[in-house]
């Protein structure tokens, strides 16, 4: 499914992929996750209402808290599995992979020192179809691997990004056939 403009609003924030991973595993209510988060709870509330709106999250029954108070847990849907971020001229589609990628590097820094399983980096000059190619390669391996509930929670990253252009290098030939050289 392709997520629509209020969905890219609501993904555009490394704290609400923070919280869905959260709330993937288990219910966490508004409070807790200000904890967990190290937020106040009226910024994690604003953050929890936006999931909510777009159905990213979603409420469980209230439920009775400490000192007799009356909490909501909230819980991530699979909604995010799958969604198309289109390009867009907004720039919210940019945002949603900065999201992602702010939210993937705390993840990383809060499990501690020894959390990295693993990295890889590097260059590709790819044709646009070979690009798709690349993607389905991905997105089937990814769907062959099998959620073990008693397996080690992992998260992972697949990103492709445009490098951006460099300006051309001045001491290529200059088209006088004479090659210009800088001092």
């Amino acid at each position: 499914m392709e997520a629509t403009i209020e969905d890219l609003k609501a993904l555009g924030h490394p704290v609400r992929w923070r919280i869905l991973r959260l709330c993937l595993d288990r219910a966490f209510t508004n409070k807790e996750l200000s904890v967990e988060l190290d937020l106040a709870p009226a910024t994690t509330l604003r953050h929890v209402r936006a999931l909510v709106k777009t159905d990213f999250l979603v409420a469980e029954p209230v439920c009775t808290g400490e000192h007799g108070a009356l909490q909501r847990p909230y819980r991530a849907t699979a909604r995010t599995r799958g969604l198309i971020i289109p390009p867009d001229d907004s720039g919210l589609a940019q945002q949603v992979d900065l999201a992602v990628l702010g939210a993937h590097r705390t993840e990383l820094i809060a499990a501690g020192k020894d959390s990295g399983r693993g990295a890889k980096r590097g260059v590709l000059r790819l044709r646009p179809e070979s690009v798709d190619a690349l993607h389905r390669r991905i997105e089937a391996l990814i769907a062959e691997c099998v959620d073990e509930a008693d397996g080690e929670p992992l998260s992972y990253l697949w990103s492709l990004a445009a490098r951006p252009p460099l300006d051309p290098d001045p001491r290529e030939n200059n088209g006088s056939g004479t090659i210009d050289r800088l001092p």
